[in-house]
């Protein structure tokens, strides 16, 4: 297949998901986006243009630097802040660069790890102000999901001395991109990053106008559409857990391009290191619990070795259940 036909692929399958607003959410209309998609567009996020602009901006000055600068800050086994080039998911290289911006963490198991930050004039302050607008939103959005699943639980208090954080993505073009319908593990050709779920809470992503982002639904892969202003909002592994498999963490990946490079920059709310998660008691009415209790830590420390080399089978969830 060609590249104007991949091209032309891509376009037939874009697709738009539930779009939701923040100012306005109804909570039946989030669980059914929860229950049916697990993404969702959102509105109402209120982070201004002007810092919207400024942070693309920002992330591709820093991924244009020459390799050496960027290396630098270098991402390690002892270090999981900084940037890094060889990513593996499901054991295999994704096709991308990322800088990871997270919080200095002083005990457990990933005690050592501090925040990077590149010598460009004025980007530490945009991402920290774009971390701050993206967490407000995050909380309000787990505010707005406990209500969806019946629960009058305080479930942000799990993220007080929280260990979220920022990835910077880029992926360059790629001589040989797998195709928008590729199999999970594609025949021939890259993806930028494959299949998986979220390990954290939920993502909120801000991305580029290059499609690229696919979501599994239904037997198939569906591209999702770049709308302006909006941010995209994804389930992860801990809400899955909550809603005892109500709400599925959604599979999904990224596709790489032959010629068009693109940007994204999704933070992923995580709790504290020492928070255990299991199945909200409102879930629980009547049916078992799916899930034995998951402390963060442990689970964050073992997907984030198996992102950094391949250490054979990647932990889920599925790891845990009863």
């Amino acid at each position: 297949m060609c590249w104007q036909d991949r091209t032309n692929l891509l376009k037939l399958c874009c697709m738009d998901i539930p779009h939701l607003d923040l100012q306005d959410i109804n909570p039946l209309a989030l669980d059914r986006a929860c229950a049916q998609w697990g993404f969702f567009k959102l509105s109402g996020h209120q982070i201004p243009a002007r810092l919207i602009r400024e942070v693309l901006t920002q992330t591709a000055l820093f991924f244009q630097q020459p390799r050496e600068h960027k290396q630098q800050i270098a991402r390690s086994a002892d270090n999981a802040w900084g940037y890094f080039d060889a990513e593996l998911t499901k054991n295999r290289r994704d096709w991308k660069e990322i800088l990871d911006i997270g919080p200095a963490v002083t005990q457990g198991l990933l005690a050592g790890s501090f925040p990077q930050w590149p010598d460009l004039t004025g980007f530490q302050e945009t991402m920290i102000e774009l971390e701050d607008h993206f967490h407000k939103v995050a909380l309000e959005l787990i505010r707005s999901i406990a209500l969806s699943l019946g629960s009058d639980e305080d479930l942000t208090s799990a993220f007080d001395d929280h260990s979220s954080f920022l990835r910077l993505n880029y992926y360059p073009p790629c001589p040989d991109p797998a195709p928008a319908d590729a199999d999970f593990v594609p025949a021939k050709g890259e993806l930028g990053i494959s299949h998986h779920t979220d390990a954290g809470a939920l993502t909120v992503l801000l991305q580029d106008q290059q499609p690229g982002l696919q979501v599994y639904r239904d037997s198939r892969w569906h591209t999702i559409s770049p709308t302006d202003d909006a941010l995209i909002i994804n389930i992860g592994d801990i809400v899955q857990v909550w809603s005892n498999d109500r709400y599925q963490a959604p599979l999904h990946r990224v596709l790489a391009n032959a010629s068009v490079p693109r940007i994204s920059t999704p933070y992923f709310l995580n709790p504290n290191y020492e928070y255990n998660y299991a199945p909200l008691a409102a879930t629980l009415d009547g049916v078992e619990p799916k899930y034995n209790s998951i402390n963060w830590g442990y689970f964050r420390s073992q997907r984030s070795q198996g992102d950094y080399a391949d250490h054979g089978e990647e932990i889920q969830i599925a790891n845990f259940s009863r």
